[in-house]
């Protein structure tokens, strides 16, 4: 690992645990609202959680197999979905710091470059395709419900431009090639590397529809997980909806934090879920506490193997700078 991919995975792990200790209190409310759940549902909301690793795994599996002949184990890649959802929380860089470290953990457990990179580009462009139908579900169930309004169609239609957008964009800074970057980007190496990397990602394979398709159904997956999650939730605390209520509730949230200012949308999906959940007859109460719970489970709890996985990545280094200094 080298120097500066270091010091992405340090200010990674300070910026997370700094993350925690300014939002202790947030924490306690979130204690509080497990202990009021049914466990039987919070269970199965956990389960479902997990089951997102899972599908991204699978979906990258599916590149490296194809790319590569072979693929590291599916524990080692879930594990590696763990970290970079932990990067991508604790330092979000509109996901740079993820992404750097999933081409240099999926290097590291013997995957070539090209193909790390295939996965990459891939998975983006894999993630705004079942993102975009996910949109358009939503303005459907809104139109059956009676609430596409001018303001949450405009919003939905302005998120489905960005849906084609960055895929797009990401396939024209692969075709760049080897150009010249400007140099406001050249002298951010961790972005110009990944840049210039992603020239190295064979044609053939992100070219390829079929896997692309396959790898869209895993990512399609991971946001039925977490509608479902949202939903659990919901029953857990004993209200009686329709899981289309939790799609519509999580679509918007979700949409709301793309096309917002603030990292990882803190507040703004909260406010935008529950505001719809009781726009749709849930009680406030209950709304907020289930988005409340939502959010524990898919911000807080993947914290610890995340944090977890990025000892074991630093963990190398730190041990071979122990024994030079003892050479010394």
């Amino acid at each position: 690992m080298t120097g500066w991919r270091r010091w992405v995975v340090g200010i990674v792990v300070v910026a997370a645990l700094l993350g925690i200790v300014l939002r202790m209190g947030e924490l306690e409310n979130y204690v509080r609202l497990l202990r009021q759940s049914r466990p039987g549902w919070l269970l199965a909301a956990v389960l479902l959680q997990l089951s997102t690793y899972v599908s991204l795994a699978l979906g990258w599996r599916e590149v490296l197999r194809l790319g590569d002949g072979r693929a590291p184990a599916l524990k080692l890649l879930i594990r590696i979905a763990f970290s970079k959802l932990f990067a991508d929380q604790a330092l979000p860089m509109a996901g740079m710091g993820g992404n750097v470290l999933l081409v240099d953990q999926l290097t590291a457990a013997g995957a070539t470059r090209g193909t790390s990179m295939a996965v990459l580009l891939i998975s983006i462009r894999a993630f705004y395709a079942a993102y975009l139908l996910l949109a358009l579900a939503c303005l459907f169930l809104l139109w059956l419900h009676g609430q596409a309004t001018a303001l949450m169609a405009g919003l939905v239609t302005t998120f489905i431009l960005v849906a084609l957008a960055i895929p797009a964009l990401a396939l024209w800074l692969r075709r760049r090639g080897s150009k010249p970057l400007p140099p406001v980007v050249e002298h951010i190496r961790p972005i110009a590397q990944l840049l210039q990397t992603m020239a190295e990602a064979p044609g053939a394979l992100v070219g390829d529809r079929a896997l692309l398709l396959r790898v869209t159904g895993f990512n399609a997956l991971v946001f039925l997980a977490d509608i479902l999650t949202l939903y659990t939730c919901l029953r857990g605390l004993g209200v009686e909806t329709g899981i289309s209520t939790a799609l519509i509730a999580f679509s918007l949230a979700s949409i709301v934090v793309t096309l917002g200012p603030i990292p990882l949308g803190l507040g703004t999906f909260e406010a935008t879920s529950t505001s719809t959940l009781h726009l749709l007859g849930v009680p406030i109460e209950a709304a907020l506490s289930a988005t409340l719970l939502l959010r524990f489970l898919t911000l807080w709890l993947p914290l610890a193997p995340g944090f977890i996985q990025m000892h074991r990545i630093t963990r190398p280094h730190r041990a071979k700078r122990a024994d030079g200094g003892n050479a010394g």
